[in-house]
């Protein structure tokens, strides 16, 4: 549980850590969506060169990227599993019921890499952006939703504490099972009914810590007159920087880049 980077901030002073956050949040989206567009080989390599930098660019270490595999790991395989035998195509290997087909290799793979450089790219956001600083970034990109009366401030507030919440509940998680260990609860031996009932002990008292935080940070809010985002200031306003544009250029070169891998590259993987 410790392991967990989702919603955890990495300080360094790197290139990505200075960009406005508005850019990064774009940027995201930019690039989820250019996941999406790209097939074959030399799509597949363009993409995978562009995360190599960003990585680089952003300074946070690579092992603590492959952090942010882990809580998918499962999903992914089964994901692999279910594509491998059950798309239909020429078959290159069978046994009884089983079968795996080139077709449905191609496809583990693309969804392998896809899901595999996705988390890693959307955890680069989170991982070089405070959360303050998403907020505040959500806030004033759908700030023209306010004229239909879209709450935008509250639904970024609600984010944005959402990804705060997710490394202090994670640490809390474990310092009660160690807990509950110490007393002599067992998580890891017997069946999986009997695993999922031993985690009541660790459940109960991890739901009422959440709600005893959200309750504190409530009356927290309260006690300073919060009262949304109407008339909110902000000790740090937004401002683009040459840098910004820049980011801007490069996100519309990789769009448009991916879109023509999309129309010409073969469908090989």
């Amino acid at each position: 549980m410790g392991e967990v980077t989702l919603g955890q901030y990495y300080p360094t002073n790197s290139i990505l850590h200075k960009l406005d956050p508005r850019v990064k949040f774009v940027g995201t989206l930019t690039y989820i969506i250019s996941l999406f567009l790209i097939r074959g080989v030399a799509g597949w390599i363009f993409v995978t060169a562009v995360l190599a930098g960003l990585m680089f660019l952003s300074r946070v270490p690579f092992p603590y990227l492959i952090k942010s595999m882990r809580p998918i790991l499962f999903i992914l395989v089964i994901t692999v599993i279910f594509n491998l035998l059950l798309t239909p195509g020429t078959i290159v290997w069978k046994f009884w019921i089983f079968q795996i087909t080139k077709e449905g290799i191609r496809v583990a793979i693309q969804m392998a890499l896809r899901l595999s450089y996705l988390v890693m790219g959307s955890s680069l956001m989170t991982l070089t952006t405070t959360p303050n600083a998403l907020t505040d970034a959500m806030e004033r990109l759908f700030a023209f939703l306010k004229v239909v009366k879209v709450p935008v401030h509250e639904i970024s507030m609600m984010m944005s504490i959402a990804l705060r919440f997710i490394p202090i509940l994670m640490e809390e998680a474990d310092k009660i099972k160690k807990a509950q260990m110490a007393r002599g609860a067992d998580f890891e031996s017997g069946s999986f009914i009997r695993r999922m009932k031993a985690m009541i002990p660790l459940l109960v008292p991890l739901f009422v810590s959440a709600f005893r935080r959200a309750n504190d940070l409530a009356m927290a809010m309260e006690a300073r007159c919060y009262h949304g985002g109407d008339n909110r200031t902000q000790m740090k306003p937004l401002r683009y920087k040459g840098r910004d544009y820049v980011a801007y250029l490069l996100m519309a070169v990789m769009l448009t880049a991916s879109i023509l891998f999309r129309i010409f590259g073969k469908s090989a993987i």
